[in-house]
């Protein structure tokens, strides 16, 4: 792999030896070159300076997509400022522990939000708040315009300084804060860059949000040091995105995109004739959207796997066999073992099940602030449990079956959620399913399925229990099969198994 730079040096770079090349353009706005862009970020720099932000401070981002907002993420990353971004769906009440946790110099909101949040930015001792629409409205851009002279950064930042914190999606308490540091974005949009084969000739079709890993740093941070281009969507609709595809190269999505894209009538060969690579990730990706994404467009998706703490771990290859169901191989420079949740890592041998850890310099500093945490969440000698049930083929490719809290114990038997999925997924007239386990009278846990039929399927519990009789052992046939509208998602379309537990907590217990 090659030597890891510093994030500034992408701007810098790419301005000196490609400033006509396009950076960032979107449907309705101003198009950005690299030298456009090493001058903004740099007048954006400067406004940070002006509001005493220095090295090593954190600014808590809550703002709306928005090439402003690309470019506030830029300027942070050239000064050796410390970007918080939140997510635009948390409430006050979660910006208030945000904030109070990370304690940042600066937050920037959305200008509709000021009169709520202006008391809790108070409260968390934030001297400054600006606001900034997704139109380039608010204080914060007539701020940059009355800025001085672009900034104009002297000083190589430690590759061990913070980048960034990333607060999880607490779904098992309070969120913690990720600390990524700069090593942790470079090595990891190098091994990108090398792995997905990112030249200065791709455009990246740009449709998640800025406040999750997947969109803000390996989408932009690839791109970046590619010095190749972003074409920019607000927000992620299957018919515009569609209608955009002839302009892109690259196209990255979670695996609901996939789902609609293929509604669309229009996605077909023709359609996605100079797209050279469609990527997937933030969830499993059904087998069956692999097939009929590959029988449409010719094109197999690329599944990768990725967290909060490490950035992206592997990927299958771009050249060479992609597995449906798998997420390839570890990538340059990362390694991944199996790991017995009592006795430690397992000697290697193919399809063995386990906890995966994980090393190597994409892994998080640790937890903002809690020492204890981050000591619990590493082995003895280094590496980072990463929560994620699975096994390693003997092709070296990683299979994850789940989180471990997904795990369902039923009867004392460990009954692995995507393997009872699998099953459901392939019956006729089921679109998508989740397994999870509940507490039982008998069994401790009931394993219990929630599953969301195709357009026009006519579904029954007891059809679906009896095609699955044959297909799994007794103990890991669901008990209950529950048939729903939609399953709940986060906003990377993760599946809240969560939300599936608490919603459906009290089911096997007696009237």
């Amino acid at each position: 792999m090659s030597v890891v730079t510093d994030p500034a040096d992408w701007v810098e770079e790419a301005a000196r030896k490609h400033p006509r090349r396009l950076f960032l353009n979107s449907p309705a706005g101003r198009p950005y070159t690299y030298a456009a862009l090493r001058e903004e970020s740099g007048r954006f720099a400067s406004a940070l300076m002006q509001r005493g932000v220095v090295p090593g401070d954190r600014v808590a981002v809550q703002v709306e997509k928005s090439a402003e907002a690309v470019l506030l993420y830029v300027a942070c990353l050239r000064m050796g400022a410390v970007f918080v971004p939140i997510n635009v769906a948390n409430t006050a009440s979660e910006v208030d522990y945000f904030l109070c946790d990370s304690r940042p110099r600066l937050a920037v909101i959305r200008p509709a939000d000021r009169t709520l949040l202006a008391p809790v930015a108070a409260r968390a001792g934030i001297r400054h708040l600006e606001t900034l629409g997704s139109e380039g409205e608010g204080s914060w851009l007539e701020l940059v315009s009355n800025s001085d002279l672009p900034c104009e950064p002297s000083l190589r930042t430690a590759a061990s300084s913070l980048a960034a914190i990333v607060y999880t999606s607490g779904t098992t308490g309070r969120s913690k804060g990720a600390m990524l540091t700069r090593g942790n974005l470079a090595s990891n949009a190098a091994g990108l860059v090398e792995a997905w084969r990112f030249t200065a000739h791709d455009v990246l079709l740009h449709a998640l949000p800025l406040f999750h890993i997947h969109g803000l740093f390996a989408a932009i941070n690839t791109v970046l040091a590619s010095a190749s281009s972003l074409l920019l969507l607000p927000k992620f609709d299957a018919a515009i995105a569609l209608r955009h595809l002839p302009a892109a190269t690259v196209f990255m999505g979670v695996p609901t995109h996939y789902t609609r894209l293929l509604q669309q009538v229009g996605l077909n060969r023709e359609a996605t004739a100079r797209m050279r690579l469609f990527i997937s990730g933030s969830a499993p990706l059904l087998a069956e959207t692999h097939r009929e994404f590959l029988q449409r467009t010719g094109h197999m998706i690329l599944e990768r796997y990725g967290m909060t703490e490490t950035l992206i771990n592997t990927s299958n290859p771009y050249d060479g066999v992609r597995v449906p169901g798998s997420v390839g191989r570890a990538l340059p420079g990362v390694a991944i073992r199996i790991a017995h949740p009592e006795t430690g890592p397992i000697e290697p041998a193919a399809d063995v099940m386990g906890l995966l850890e994980v090393t190597g310099p994409n892994v998080f500093a640790g937890y903002w602030g809690d020492a204890d945490k981050t000591r619990g969440e590493f082995t003895a000698d280094g590496w980072f449990k990463t929560g994620d049930l699975g096994s390693i083929d003997s092709d070296g490719y990683v299979h994850i079956v789940g989180r471990a809290k997904d795990l369902v114990i039923s009867g004392g038997y460990n009954v692995y959620p995507k393997e009872v999925e699998s099953e459901l997924d392939a019956l006729p007239g089921i679109l998508e399913s989740a397994v999870f386990g509940v507490p039982h009278p008998d069994f401790g846990e009931g394993v219990t399925a929630a599953v969301v039929g195709k357009a026009g399927a006519a579904l029954s519990e007891a059809d679906i229990i009896n095609a699955v009789q044959t297909r799994l052992a007794r103990y890991k046939i669901p008990k209950r099969i529950l048939i729903v509208d939609e399953l709940p998602r986060n906003t990377m379309g993760k599946v809240q198994k969560s939300a599936l537990r608490a919603t459906y907590a009290s089911l096997y217990r007696a009237p």
